[in-house]
Formats: structure tokens, C-alpha cells, sequence
């Protein structure tokens, strides 16, 4: 049991804001430090609250964070005192080494300053694609050394340059393998070179004429299918520094082509499945594991890309410009330039990509520990500044330009269980960088001052750390009073139960040798405490959602009110302040301050300081009658203004504009009042500090005008004739439509009507027949 309190006792240290060392000395005077059924954690608290407790200031231990600055060598440029530094002798970021100590929680802040030094000393590789459909571009770049050169030249006096080439994997379906296209892969009428992967043309030289001769000779290679087999060049590029020639300057890597790429995994058409290891696998300046190695992944690339701090420009036409814009995105410190067909503009895609890059200053830094936060905020030119991801980059740096960082570096817990931890920050594409050595605080310094065998241990049976004892082997209690092997837990549990209760130590705690170490909370604010944890500080009656109303603290389930509370949540505020009406009274005069609101006796007022009554008279109906009689000598009490009106000061103003505003005087009141003759006068009611009225009157009147007969005389004539021409037009309409109608209706029945056929029965015909009745037809 105690074996786990310790254990406890101990990653609590690790976390906690303030740490307790009590000396062999306060160890003496401070071990009551404790209360009833305090665990030994307790001891670890915030510096108010352990003052509050009742510990003195020097038996408080509070470690603190420190930045300790090892090496920081001013910022160099390549020219110092008339001499040319090597570039291992330039300094463009300093300090170059820290020791952080952490503590948990506390973040480190220290200042990063760059600065882009003049001249410089520039490495670049161009690393270009000898597919045939590249045969015109290469023309163009045999005489690329010298033009170059002559350009770089205005940027850097120290600059070196390199040549390679690539094709494809040298296996099927990538290129034919039958014995005549191994030797020559176009067609007959073309005269190529066989196929490879990667052929390390030039190292880096400074010789611009080598660059050209060697460039010259290259011929042209061909391969089956369009994508090419860039990412193993690169991966060879970037990792065999030696064979290369690359030195800790600025690393450029030019990568032209014209067709996309393969990347992990297409080698399996191949039947190559075996990942790429990154290493260096150049014999003769050739790549020799194309059959046996994958593709790289991106992720790799970017790894190694970044560990040998090469920045990289894609020459690409525009066609896969697209492609190649969004492998940018993913590859940090790298450009990309529209080749033209021929690669006529390579020089100056080049000279534009590094300006590019190296106007830019992005920070990086190597793996965390577990635990360990960073972060920056920088500070550029023109004074901007950017947190988060843009914290860690400024734009637009020129040579001579000077930028901060500033770093923070925070821990939680005790990470690598207190053992010292390394991180790096460097500015990508550069090789310079800062080392940090981060120290972690996990325990306070008093448990390397223990004292075995202390005779406050219970006559020796444990060490006394930090005021508490640490008991040996065998041994229970706070102050190792108990041994596991001469004790009954049934005895032991019967010292823990309140009032012979059934409960050990409340159901809030344990019993730990016959005494109750309390609980502890998920909330370090909140504890058990009492004898038989039977007190607690945060089951107080609340108000507005606050333990004793945010007034008090609670102690044993009862809230202890500050000064000028009272309740039993101490919510009752006893300040009466907040009482006090318009006239400096309390509640009006008509009412009690009671927690710091009015109760009104008088039913009459309402409000919070008992001063609305919404049936009493206002002040501008109260005084009407005395203001107009003394104004105007008109009103109600005309004939006893001298005896009644007396009592307020009048001051006459031409007009209401003219009136006291709100904000000139306190207690001020603007009235408008109707007199007999239906006109509005208006005043202004204050009374001043000594108590006296004044009172402030417009002597313009604002009074209705009356009516122009004749607009209404006009109006009523139009109205009326108006609508006689609108009853006109609507019974014009309806006969009109009554009619056709009609016509409508006619014209049916006349085209439904039927005439009968049959003879007329008193008709006779004109024509009489008669018949010889001798005629037999002969």
C-alpha cells in the first residue's frame, strides 16, 4: 500500500506546478504540515495555496526552467576583416547551441536570428532526363557550363556545377529487352545510346569548359513507357554526397524532364517488390540496383531530400507543369519552371527558381521526444510576423537581411523517464543548425537531501524526503509506525470508522495502519479531509453555479463568507452601495438594503432603488401650472404664481434648442406641456447640488396652425367628381358586358335552331291530272 502511495507521491512531482522541499530542519518543525487524513501528495500544491496551508516560504521548493546559450558565434558574412571565410567558417544562424532544463508545463522561450549572407558558395547538379523525346533539349545544354557560370557568377564568386542523366529501370516493360534494342532502343535510322537508370555524368567542378565537353558527348537513350525513372536518380543524387562532390553549401539539384514520373510501387511490373533502402549504390558513376530496388516513395524522397539539405527546381515543360506543381507542394524548399520545348530557357528558369528559394527561410527541427512541444513565432522584414505554420517561415529575405524567431519549447510530464534528449533546428536548404540539449525537472532537489533511518520515521523505519517518510521494506503508515506482519486489518479498520459507524473512513479514503489517507479528486482544487475524511471542501452550498458564491471558501461542508457576506452560500452581500437611489439615498428613502437589493415598504415605488411610480403625478405635470404662470402669466395658478411658484429659479430661453442638455447637469428633466390654447411649451426641471431647483423655459411656443380652406375645398370637389367619372366608367363597363352577353346568348339559339320538313296539310298544287280511261297504252 505504501509502495503505491510513494509511487503516486512521485509522478505527481512530475506534474505539479509547485514542488515542497522541506529541509532536515523544516522536516522537524513542518511534519504536523499534514492534516487528519491528508494524503502525502498534498505536500505539492500552488505557492499561495501551500502558504495558506500554514508552510513558510523556506520550506518551499519551486525549481524553475532555465536557457543556458553554450555556443553563439556572431553572424558572419563570406568577407570578414578583408579575408574569404571557408563556408564552414560562415555563420547565418545564431546561437548554435542551447541547454534548455524543463520543467512541466512551463514553456522555455529563446530568440533564433538569420541573417543570408553575402556570396555565398552555391553547388548545383543538373540531373536531366535522356529519353529520346528529350534529343532537342540537349543540344541547348551542352553549352549550358559556361553560360551559367557566367550568370551564377553575379550572385556567388564560389560556384560549382554537375551533370547527370537518367532513362528507366533497365528491365521489362520498361524498356525492350531483346539483344538489338539493349544496344540501340530507337529506330534503326537513330543512333542511341543503350538504356540506364542513372549515370553520374560530372561531379561538381568549377570548371564550366569540362561541363560543356562532357555534356557534349552525352547522346540520347529510350525507353517503352512515358513516365521515366526520375525518383531513383534523385534518391542517388541526394544520398552519395561523396561521389557527387556536394560541400555544406547551398545545395541546388535541377531535375528537367518532360514526361511524369514512377514512384513506389510501379515496381512491381517489373517484378521488383524489395522497397528502396536510400543508400548510395553507384559503382563507376552508374546506378547498379535499378533491377533489384523499388521506385522511392515521396515521403523517402522528402526525407532524404531534407536530411542532406539539397534544394531542388523542376525544369519541366508545360504540359506536366500541373504534375509536377503539386509534388512542389509536398517536397519543402522547391520550385518549378516552365521548360520550353527545347530547354531554350533553362538559365533563366534556374536563376529565377533560386532567387525563389532562397529569398524564403523555413525552420524545421528533428523529432520530438514524447511529451515535448515546439513552437515559433517569427518576425520578418517590415514587421510582419506569423504564429502557427507560419511561424516557422519569413519571405522575401534579400542578402544582408536580418530575421527572428522566436522559439518555445514546452514539455509535459518527465518524458525518457529524466534522461537528457537532443533536437535540431535548422533552416531547410541550409546546413547550418541549432542544437538544443533539453534537461527535464522531475523531482524536487530534497530527494537527494533524504535522511535514512530518521528518527521521524518511527524510530528509524524509513527515510525522511521532502518532510515525508519513505518507509522501508515491511513497514505502513505515514510515519511508518506499522509493520504488515504484527498487525490485524480488522483492528487497524475499527480506528477508521466514525461513531462506531460502518464505514471506513467515510467510503472517502483508505485505511492505511489505523488512520485514514483520504481520496483524492480528479479536480486538484477538490480534497477529502478530517480525521475520518469526513470533511470536504467543495459540497458548500452554491449560488449562480459558484461553491459559496464565489464570496467565501468551504471548509467541512460550510462556507466561511468573505468580509461583507453573509448566507449560508454567502451569497448576501452586506454592501449597500448598490442600494443608493438618484438622491444618494438608500432604496429612496422608502425601502431596506437587503444583500445588496432594495425591498420597497412603500407599495407605491418599485424599481431597483424603490424611485418608479407609475401612479404618482411626473415632475412635468407636478410643476406645468408654476412654470406657465411664471413664464407666461398664463395657467391655472395665475392669480397665485408670487405665493405658490416661489420655489425654483426661472431662466428664460429663446428657444428649446437653446435648453439644458442631459449630459450638462445631474437629475435633469425635459418637459413638453399643452397650454389652453392647444400649444406646447417646454422647460426643463433640475435640481443642483445645494438642493436648489432650476428651472429652464423656451420662450418660443409651438402652436397648431389652422386649416387652408381652400386645398380642402379643392380636394373634396376633385374627390367628388372623381368618383361620379368612376360609378360612369363601372356602369359603362357592366352594360357592356351585360350586352355581349346578350349577343353571345342570341347567337347559340340561333345556331342550335332546327326547321321540320313535312308537308303543309291545307297545301294544294296548281296542277291537275287527268287520265283517259279508254287509253289501254298502245
Amino acid at each position: 500500500m505504501y509502495i503505491y502511495i510513494y509511487i503516486y507521491i512521485y509522478m505527481f512531482l512530475k506534474t505539479a506546478p509547485s514542488f515542497v522541499r522541506l529541509n532536515t530542519t523544516d522536516a522537524m518543525l513542518q511534519r504536523g504540515f499534514l492534516k487528519e487524513g491528508e494524503q502525502k501528495s498534498t505536500r505539492c500544491d500552488e505557492i499561495e495555496a501551500l502558504i495558506k496551508k500554514g508552510c513558510t516560504k523556506a520550506s518551499i521548493e519551486d525549481p524553475r526552467g532555465t536557457v543556458t546559450v553554450n555556443k553563439n558565434q556572431s553572424l558572419t558574412d563570406r568577407t570578414k576583416d578583408g579575408v574569404k571565410l571557408k563556408p564552414d567558417q560562415i555563420t547565418q544562424i545564431q546561437p548554435q547551441k542551447l541547454s534548455l532544463d524543463l520543467r512541466s508545463g512551463e514553456a522555455q522561450k529563446f530568440i533564433l536570428t538569420f541573417k543570408r549572407a553575402e556570396d555565398y558558395p552555391i553547388d548545383l547538379y543538373y540531373l536531366m532526363d535522356l529519353s529520346y523525346s528529350m534529343k532537342d533539349d540537349l543540344e541547348n545544354v551542352k553549352n549550358l557550363g559556361t553560360d551559367l557560370m557566367s550568370e551564377m557568377q553575379k550572385i556567388t564568386s564560389d560556384f560549382r556545377i554537375g551533370f547527370g542523366s537518367f532513362v528507366e529501370k533497365t528491365v521489362m516493360p520498361y524498356i525492350s529487352t531483346t539483344p538489338a534494342k539493349l544496344l540501340n532502343p530507337c529506330t534503326s535510322d537513330q543512333n542511341c545510346t543503350s538504356p540506364f537508370s542513372y549515370k553520374n555524368v560530372l561531379s561538381l567542378t568549377s570548371d564550366g569548359t569540362q561541363f560543356n565537353n562532357l555534356v557534349s558527348k552525352q547522346q540520347i537513350s529510350g525507353n517503352l513507357d512515358s513516365p521515366e525513372g526520375g525518383f531513383d536518380a534523385i534518391m542517388q543524387v541526394a544520398v552519395c554526397a561523396n561521389q557527387i562532390g556536394w560541400r555544406n553549401v547551398t545545395r541546388l539539384l535541377v531535375f528537367s524532364t518532360d514526361a511524369g514520373f514512377h514512384f513506389a510501387g510501379d515496381g512491381k511490373l517489373g517484378g521488383i517488390v524489395l522497397p528502396n533502402d536510400g543508400k548510395c549504390h553507384l559503382q563507376d558513376n552508374m546506378y547498379t540496383m535499378s533491377h533489384y530496388y523499388d521506385y522511392p516513395s515521396i515521403a523517402h524522397l522528402v526525407q532524404k531530400l531534407s536530411e542532406n539539405n539539397i534544394q531542388t527546381i523542376f525544369a519541366v515543360t508545360k504540359e506536366f507543369q500541373p504534375v509536377y506543381q503539386e509534388l512542389k507542394n509536398l517536397i519543402p524548399k522547391s520550385a518549378v519552371g516552365t521548360l520550353s520545348s527545347d530547354s531554350g530557357n533553362v538559365i533563366k528558369l534556374i536563376i529565377d527558381a533560386y532567387n525563389s528559394l532562397s529569398s524564403e527561410i523555413i525552420l524545421e527541427n528533428s523529432r520530438l521526444p514524447e511529451g515535448v512541444s515546439i513552437s515559433y513565432i517569427s518576425h520578418c522584414k517590415n514587421g510582419v510576423s506569423g504564429t502557427g505554420e507560419n511561424g516557422r517561415k519569413c519571405s522575401n529575405i534579400s542578402i544582408g537581411d536580418q530575421v527572428t524567431f522566436e522559439v518555445a519549447v514546452t514539455a509535459k510530464g518527465c518524458p525518457s523517464k529524466g534522461k537528457s534528449e537532443t533536437i535540431k533546428i535548422k533552416p531547410l536548404g541550409f546546413t547550418e543548425e541549432v542544437e538544443i540539449v533539453l534537461n527535464f525537472i522531475c523531482e524536487c532537489e530534497c530527494h537527494k537531501e533524504g535522511i535514512p533511518n530518521s528518527p521521524a520515521c518511527h524510530f528509524g523505519n524509513g527515510t525522511l524526503e521532502c518532510g515525508a517518510c519513505r518507509c522501508n521494506e515491511g513497514r505502513i503508515g505515514r510515519v511508518c509506525e506499522c509493520s504488515k506482519d504484527e498487525v490485524r486489518t480488522e483492528d487497524l479498520d475499527a480506528n477508521c470508522r466514525m461513531d462506531n459507524g460502518t464505514d471506513i473512513c467515510s467510503n472517502n479514503g483508505d485505511c492505511v495502519c489505523g488512520t485514514c489517507e483520504c481520496q483524492k479528486r480528479d479536480n486538484p482544487e477538490e480534497r477529502y479531509s478530517g480525521k475520518f475524511c469526513e470533511c470536504d471542501n467543495f459540497s458548500c452550498d452554491r449560488s449562480n453555479n459558484k461553491l459559496c458564491g464565489g464570496h467565501g471558501r468551504c471548509e467541512c461542508r460550510k462556507c466561511i463568507c468573505d468580509a461583507n457576506y453573509t448566507g449560508s452560500a454567502c451569497d448576501c452581500s452586506l454592501d449597500t452601495s448598490t442600494c443608493l437611489a438618484s438622491n444618494k439615498q438608500i432604496c429612496n428613502g422608502r425601502g431596506t438594503c437587503e444583500c445588496g437589493v432594495c425591498k420597497c415598504t412603500d407599495s407605491k415605488f418599485q424599481g431597483p432603488t424603490c424611485e418608479i411610480c407609475p401612479t404618482c403625478p411626473g415632475v412635468c405635470t407636478e410643476h406645468k401650472d408654476c412654470v406657465q404662470c411664471r413664464a407666461f402669466g398664463t395657467g391655472d395658478k395665475k392669480d397665485t404664481c408670487e405665493k405658490e411658484c416661489s420655489y425654483f429659479n426661472l431662466i428664460t430661453k429663446k428657444k428649446k434648442e437653446e435648453l439644458p442638455q442631459p449630459n450638462d447637469q445631474p437629475y435633469i428633466n425635459h418637459c413638453k406641456e399643452r397650454d389652453a390654447n392647444d400649444c406646447w411649451f417646454f422647460f426643463t426641471y433640475a435640481t443642483r447640488n445645494d438642493s436648489t431647483v432650476e428651472v429652464h423655459v423656451a420662450e418660443e411656443l409651438e402652436c397648431p396652425s389652422g386649416p387652408d380652406i381652400i386645398p380642402i375645398v379643392a380636394g373634396v370637389v376633385a374627390g367628388i367628381v372623381l368618383i361620379g367619372l368612376a360609378l360612369l366608367l363601372i356602369w359603362k363597363l357592366l352594360m357592356i358586358i351585360h350586352d355581349r352577353r346578350e349577343f353571345a346568348k342570341f347567337e347559340k339559339e340561333k345556331m342550335n335552331a332546327k326547321w321540320d320538313a313535312g308537308e303543309n296539310p291545307i297545301y294544294k298544287s296548281a296542277v291537275t291530272t287527268v287520265v283517259n280511261p279508254k287509253y289501254e297504252g298502245k
